[in-house]
């Protein structure tokens, strides 16, 4: 059994400097097959970049936006954004 435990460390520290990480998660088992699909494509140099960018579009955490960037991104045809020079109205600070 040691030597089952040396090859296994083996290929983890192999895997590990291809870059890999391993995952565990439960799923349900009609969706273990799903699972096991996705991390193939993810592994695979041929799929990986079209899998992850469906997996991005769908699950991806939303972009960051800035104010600057929100603003500038803002639909603004038809919006009025001049002011008028009124100084405003008339305010009496007197003590009462």
């Amino acid at each position: 059994m040691a030597k089952a435990k040396s090859a296994l460390a083996t290929h983890r520290a192999r895997m590990e400097r291809k870059g890999f990480v391993r995952v565990e998660v439960n799923v349900r088992k009609d969706d273990a097959g799903l699972v096991r699909r996705v991390a193939a494509a993810l592994s695979d140099p041929s799929r990986r970049s079209e899998a992850r960018r469906l997996l991005q579009q769908r699950f991806g955490e939303p972009l960051q936006m800035g104010l600057k960037a929100l603003l500038a991104s803002a639909p603004l045809d038809g919006v009025e954004l001049d002011r008028s020079p009124s100084p405003g109205r008339d305010v009496d600070l007197g003590a009462t």
